[in-house]
């Protein structure tokens, strides 16, 4: 199952005359964000943004995004956002064009629903899939549903159910969700213990072969006593 929540996302773009990092500074204290639009032989435009509406937008996986420049609309998808590690600040996009009715490959992220069998743990294995979609219907997540799934079960790339005109691009056997047994009290015990005993006795091991060094040090230094 697939939810798609490619509505219209709109945004009002400006033409960019300014360039390098001192300009790009100050696009984004103006509470805009530099940008760059390309694709289907198109010559690159800059161009910013505005800040909170691509903020709210680009929270939409894969968003379909229709930029308005001069009046023109342009629907786009952002290939690259550059953000900030440390505040919440978009730095640059890098924005290419789509068609309608064009086919994009995009990495759709998987959602998993359902409770799995008693003392079992879920593992996702691979929190994306790369599919094929329609540019403007391009579903936002995948749904895997667990419920009732037993240790030792594995849900496969292949086992994943995709909404109508899409297609799977990655390996039919990529390992998605992988159910095992959880491990018991017990037993994390017991290993914790069993652990704890060959530390132990490397600690041993070492221990005396580092007294083994030191008495054969010392030895060494008494001969060079009785020989002086």
């Amino acid at each position: 199952m697939a939810a798609s929540s490619n509505n219209e996302l709109r945004l009002v773009a400006e033409t960019r005359t300014e360039f390098g990092k001192g300009a790009a500074r100050r696009i984004r204290r103006a509470d805009k964000i530099p940008a760059v639009l390309y694709g289907h032989g198109e010559a690159p435009t800059h161009l910013t943004l505005p800040f909170h509406d691509t903020f709210q937008a680009l929270k939409h996986v894969n968003a379909l995004l229709t930029i308005e420049l001069d009046g023109q609309d342009q629907l786009a998808l952002a290939k690259d956002v550059q953000r900030d590690p440390l505040k919440p600040i978009i730095e640059h996009i890098d924005l290419v064009i789509v068609r309608k009715g064009e086919k994009v490959t995009v990495d759709i992220p998987v959602h998993v629903e359902g409770e799995a069998g008693p003392e079992t743990v879920i593992t996702v294995e691979n929190q994306t899939l790369s599919v094929e979609a329609d540019a403007t219907d391009i579903p936002e997540s995948l749904t895997v549903s667990v419920e009732g799934l037993e240790a030792g079960s594995q849900i496969l790339a292949k086992d994943v159910t995709l909404p109508a005109g899409s297609t799977l691009i990655a390996d039919e056997e990529l390992l998605v969700i992988n159910i095992t047994q959880q491990v018991s009290q017990e037993e994390l015990d017991a290993e914790l213990e069993e652990a704890e005993a060959e530390a132990g006795i490397e600690k041993d091991e070492s221990d005396e072969a580092a007294e083994g060094g030191d008495d054969a040090a010392e030895g060494s230094e008494d001969k060079a006593d009785d020989e002086g």
